[in-house]
C-alpha cells in the first residue's frame, strides 16, 4: 500500500507539473511579494498530488495500471478545479 501511495503521488505531481507548464508555458518558480506568497509551480504539483492520493486511497486499485490512470485523471482533474476557483473569483471581483 505504500507503494501505491508513493507512486499516485509521483504521477499526480508530475502531471500537475505538466499542466502548469502547458498553462504559462515555462515553469514558474515561487516568490514572495509584500501581499501574499506566490506558490508558482507547487501550486499545480501538490494540487495533483493531493487529488491523485485522495482519489487512489478512495478507489483502492489492484494492478499498477489503475494507478496510473488514477493518478493522471486525478492530476488533470486538480488542474480543472483550479481553473474553475480562479474563474470564480473574477466573476466576484466584476
Amino acid at each position: 500500500m505504500l507503494k501505491d501511495i508513493i507512486f499516485s503521488l509521483v504521477i499526480g505531481g508530475s502531471v500537475g507539473i505538466i499542466g502548469h507548464v502547458r498553462k504559462y508555458g515555462k515553469i514558474i518558480m515561487p516568490r514572495k511579494t509584500k501581499k501574499f506568497i506566490y506558490l508558482g509551480f507547487l501550486e499545480e504539483l501538490l494540487l495533483g498530488a493531493v487529488a491523485s492520493l485522495l482519489l487512489v486511497l478512495y478507489t483502492a486499485p489492484n494492478s499498477f495500471v489503475e494507478i496510473i490512470i488514477f493518478s493522471i485523471i486525478a492530476g488533470i482533474g486538480g488542474d480543472a478545479v483550479l481553473n474553475r476557483f480562479k474563474l470564480l473569483n473574477s466573476d466576484n471581483e466584476k
